[in-house]
């Protein structure tokens, strides 16, 4: 049998206007966590954060993979690439 959970890289766009990139199986919960503070000191004192752009993979290894490669692209990159 297949395993049916989905890893998710997802970016946010802080209150400041920076990103924030992270993997998750549960975006939804994950930016709920993000705006109520514990989810990560970066976007604590940067909130609300919303949703900017999220990507699904079949692996959390796929989805680690894409993760570093996002944090690795310019703003621009970023921007074009969501």
């Amino acid at each position: 049998m297949r395993n049916s959970i989905m890893f998710y890289v997802y970016v946010l766009r802080c209150s400041d206007g920076t990103f924030y990139t992270g993997y998750t199986v549960d975006v939804a919960e994950r930016v709920k966590k993000h705006n109520g503070g514990t989810a990560s000191k970066y976007t604590r004192s940067r909130r609300p954060v919303k949703l900017a752009a999220k990507w699904q993979y079949a692996t959390k290894s796929d989805a680690l993979k894409a993760e570093a490669a996002f944090k690795r692209l310019t703003r621009a990159e970023k921007m074009r690439a969501m």
